[in-house]
């Protein structure tokens, strides 16, 4: 009897960017942009240890939902950029969005090429009726990105104790 369980994350591919699973040599990058202070402004700063929990559970979520988080790998270097996800939190059924540009690779539209591969993913592979990206005013960069997709401002919520802008787009054709 094999034991082994197996799950796999779809590779997606852009011009310049390959976004894949997680992979244990990634932790290291991962681990600095969120200990980062300027960095990780919008996000929850973590330390080294709630850093390995974060992307533990990230990567888990491909294994009790078929959808979460990619590594952003620029295919030309192998270099690791950011990660973006297409995910579900807890108690929702409407599939969120994230994107994290690694700081040494901000303003290279980095953010804008996966993100755009994980909304296709999620409205035109996976068919979700609606997708939502939650994201604090402040965040101008993330802001732009969720213009750029399509993306529009739908309510104000709260995450973690912050107030933040729920952003949404529906898939055309669907009932939401």
């Amino acid at each position: 009897m094999n034991s082994e369980f197996i799950t796999s994350v779809p590779y997606l591919h852009t011009e310049r960017l390959l976004l894949r699973e997680y992979r244990r040599e990634d932790f290291d990058l991962f681990a600095a942009h969120i200990a980062d202070p300027v960095s990780s402004a919008h996000l929850v700063p973590a330390d080294r240890q709630a850093a390995w929990r974060i992307f533990c559970s990230q990567a888990g979520l491909w294994l009790i939902h078929g959808a979460g988080w990619w590594a952003v790998e620029e295919k030309e270097t192998g270099q690791l950029v950011g990660t973006v996800g297409a995910f579900f939190r807890e108690e929702s059924t409407v599939m969120e969005l994230g994107w994290n540009t690694y700081r040494a690779f901000w303003g290279q539209g980095f953010a804008n090429e996966a993100a755009a591969a994980a909304v296709n993913h999620a409205l035109e592979i996976r068919r979700e009726p609606k997708i939502r990206a939650l994201i604090a005013s402040a965040n101008e960069s993330s802001l732009r990105v969720a213009k750029r997709l399509g993306l529009t401002y739908e309510a104000e919520t709260e995450i973690y104790g912050k107030a933040v802008g729920v952003y949404t787009r529906e898939r055309v054709g669907s009932v939401v």
